[in-house]
């Protein structure tokens, strides 16, 4: 079975190098990574995560470089009790159990900031993958082609059991003689450009608004065959079983506003944010989306849905998609990539409070709450209102000057997204987690510091029972899992 490779375009709370909501990335900077409360900060980093606050920054010109390395897992257990019975051909089934391991990487992402305060006024700017960005692989499939491909080939071998062309105890195995063929790779990145422009209205209070243009660039490329092996092929006939090919294209823009308040005064720091939703609405550019498909007469039939949909429109492409004689069993896998078919990726509004504390000269801590309106920005098919709620989020941190040359720090964050079963998907799911991330900095002279990090998530697992698993007559439980880690170096230059 070769390799299954599909993008994080298709996953939409896919693998980035994020610390934050569903379609959200909230870690740029390194020192995020190192302490994660954020919020509060008036140092660089302060131009996304506390913008208001740069009015008690450095005077003058300042420029920060940052790149991550982040690496994920992305697991699918399932276990199915008597899968492939058939009490009247004498086979009482098994349990089958089976775990899908996903690999996912992302290329370095990097981050750059800069800010310029004169006085009371300062100007800022970023530029960085604001959402999303890498790939996963799984090396054997996913269950949501396997398993039904699996149980179908198992059914037809029985359609010649009255005949007694193929013995009951060779079943099992026969049913699994059929190769794979999949190679169904892309990728998602939402790009975003942030600039704010900040004032300090008194000695102790300051004000920012700003807005961010995010880009959105998508494609998925690749085809999925199912062919019957040699030892099968007399039974069920040698046409595959499925056969998909696809080549479609996403891009599209969104803005949105950003307004940030921010109290200092002494040893404290109180500082809110607000990043009000980002409309992206994303157009299909099908270059091929072909579909090969055998009906349960065993007809094989071959379709260019892409060129069927520029004749007759994709209206009569949906209405073949709901026909079991037809496409019926290819609809959840094609309809999204239909030509010139619409898809929203919306960036949810976000509410940030922190609070920061200067314990001493050389200590300080942070707390932070964000919640991402996830319910109210839409998703293709609309899954957000699967949701129970919005994504809530508490971080706290702690930084600790050694001396004048080195920093330490750490922190936490926990996140918890609102998660229900009918949100969870083969290609798209998600784990609550807690977060962790240590690092340090080395001012190597007045005008260089140099950041490194590390952080990981811990998920929490998230078990979903099937009726019916994938079409098929079995019940199943399925396991989600995860794990993600993160590195990070990056340059702050103060002029």
């Amino acid at each position: 079975m070769k390799k299954i490779v599909i993008s994080l375009s298709i996953l939409v709370s896919s693998l980035s190098a994020n610390a934050g909501g569903l379609m959200t990335n909230t870690n740029y900077h390194i020192a995020f990574d190192r302490m994660f409360a954020r919020g509060a900060t008036t140092e660089i980093d302060a131009v996304y995560s506390n913008p208001a606050g740069l009015a008690w920054g450095h005077e003058g010109l300042q420029l920060s470089l940052n790149f991550q390395k982040p690496w994920q897992k992305r697991d699918i257990d399932i276990s199915i009790d008597n899968f492939l019975a058939n009490p009247l051909a004498g086979n009482p089934g098994e349990n089958f159990q089976k775990k899908y391991n996903g690999e996912a990487s992302a290329p370095i992402v990097p981050a750059i900031f800069a800010s310029y305060k004169h006085d009371k006024w300062v100007v800022s700017g970023m530029i960085g993958i604001v959402g999303s960005g890498g790939f996963v692989e799984y090396d054997e499939g996913v269950p949501m082609f396997s398993v039904p491909i699996t149980a179908k080939v198992y059914s037809k071998l029985f359609q010649s059991f009255a005949g007694q062309r193929v013995p009951v105890e060779q079943a099992d195995v026969m049913a699994r003689k059929f190769t794979l063929d999949t190679s169904l790779k892309g990728k998602q990145y939402i790009y975003g450009f942030q600039a704010n422009f900040t004032y300090k209205f008194l000695d102790c209070l300051s004000a920012a608004v700003g807005f961010r243009a995010n880009y959105y660039d998508g494609y998925y490329k690749g085809h999925i065959t199912a062919i019957p092996g040699q030892e099968i092929a007399p039974y069920v006939g040698t046409e595959p079983l499925v056969d998909l090919h696809l080549n479609c294209i996403q891009r599209g823009w969104g803005f949105a506003p950003i307004v940030s308040l921010d109290f200092h005064k002494d040893k404290w720091t109180v500082a809110v944010r607000y990043e009000f939703r980002t409309k992206i609405k994303t157009e299909n550019d099908t270059r091929t989306l072909t579909v090969g498909i055998r009906d349960d007469s065993g007809a094989y039939t071959v379709t260019d849905v892409k060129a069927k949909a520029e004749q007759y429109g994709n209206a009569a492409v949906i209405n073949d998609l709901s026909d079991p004689d037809k496409l019926g069993e290819m609809a959840g896998k094609v309809a999204g990539y239909l030509p010139n078919a619409e898809t929203r990726y919306d960036m949810p509004s976000l509410f940030v409070a922190a609070v920061g504390y200067e314990f001493t000269p050389r200590l300080r801590a942070a707390v932070e709450y964000h919640y991402y309106d996830d319910k109210n920005a839409k998703m293709g098919g609309d899954r957000q209102e699967t949701l129970s709620h919005g994504t809530h989020e508490v971080l706290a941190g702690v930084e600790y000057d050694i001396n004048k040359k080195f920093t330490v720090s750490c922190g936490g964050q926990r996140t918890d997204y609102g998660l229900t079963d009918d949100y969870q998907q083969n290609t798209s799911f998600a784990c609550d987690s807690y977060s962790i991330g240590c690092g340090g900095a080395w001012n190597v002279n007045e005008k260089i510091r140099i950041n490194a990090s590390y952080f990981c998530s811990l998920y929490s697992d998230y078990e979903k029972k099937l009726t019916n698993a994938y079409g098929t007559p079995y019940n199943a439980t399925k396991t989600y899992s995860r794990t993600n880690h993160v590195i990070g170096v990056g340059i702050d230059y103060k002029f």
